[in-house]
């Protein structure tokens, strides 16, 4: 078992079997005040208050981490500190820029306190972890993350813990990437990005342990349509035990297993077609 591993004594039915994660790099007091907001728990439901996602609301209490996604100002930070951050898997940094400005970064894996990062770095020997870069500049083959889909509007690809992205080529004003899903996208290439993978790779292999902790989480219980009443389900009612009587579908009659979830609208060669163009 790796050192960054511990295993719990099983004191209860809900420490049985879980694994806790060891994060001593990261701080443990509060969030700087004037870099967060506070969060309105709307639990699923619009302005009408009707429920439009179900099984949410009841989460511990938070306050929102305002993050710099663009760092368009070429500047050098220094890294303060590594955060964890309740919104998202990722960690986040604290860094201070040369104007002695504090702000919030999402963190690569491997960023340490005082590092020092860049932003929209021009020579190779500027590559560094958590520094930002056009997609012009990069390297074909370099793990990417916080990826802009159009000039100056801020990352919004690969921003999850463990993602990252890769160039692949390069065209004349077009870079393609592909994306940890395997899509792939032809970009612009001044979208900037960053250097490294998103870090808390280990985020997705956590244990709940207990219906407690989902329900800190904000995820209310969830009952099968096969146990509800046909009023409620398409897969409600029957005699006895019975297991729905048709294909799984969901509350509004829709498949609900095997069906498509994306729909890929133009294909990558019609895409790459019009870059040469």
């Amino acid at each position: 078992m790796s050192k960054n591993y511990k295993l719990v004594k099983p004191t209860s039915p809900g420490r049985r079997g879980l694994i806790q994660f060891r994060y001593p790099e990261i701080y443990k007091g509060r969030s700087i005040k004037k870099l967060t907001k506070k969060i309105c728990e709307v639990s699923g439901r619009n302005n009408a208050g009707r429920i439009t996602v179900r099984h949410r609301g009841g989460r511990c209490k938070r306050a929102f981490r305002v993050i710099d996604y663009k760092r368009m100002v070429d500047e050098s930070l220094l890294v303060l500190r590594l955060e964890h951050d309740p919104n998202r898997s990722a960690n986040i940094a604290l860094v201070r820029t040369e104007q002695d400005v504090l702000k919030y970064i999402i963190a690569v894996d491997g960023l340490k306190v005082n590092d020092w990062v860049k932003n929209n770095c021009e020579r190779i020997n500027e590559y560094k972890l958590g520094s930002t870069a056009s997609l012009s500049n990069l390297p074909i083959g370099i793990r990417i993350s916080n990826v802009e889909l159009f000039p100056r509007s801020g990352g919004v690809l690969s921003r999850a813990a463990g993602c990252c992205c890769k160039v692949l080529a390069r065209f004349n004003h077009k870079v393609l990437i592909k994306l940890s899903s395997g899509q792939r996208k032809l970009l612009n290439a001044t979208c900037t990005a960053t250097i490294g993978i998103i870090s808390n790779k280990n985020h997705f292999s956590k244990t709940i342990g207990k219906a407690g902790r989902s329900r800190w989480l904000g995820k209310r219980p969830s009952v099968r349509g096969v146990a509800m009443n046909p009023v409620d389900h398409p897969m409600g009612g029957g005699e006895g035990k019975t297991s729905g009587g048709r294909h799984p579908v969901s509350p509004w009659g829709k498949p609900s297993k095997g069906g498509k979830t994306v729909i890929q609208k133009k294909k990558l060669n019609d895409l790459i077609k019009t870059s040469h163009s």
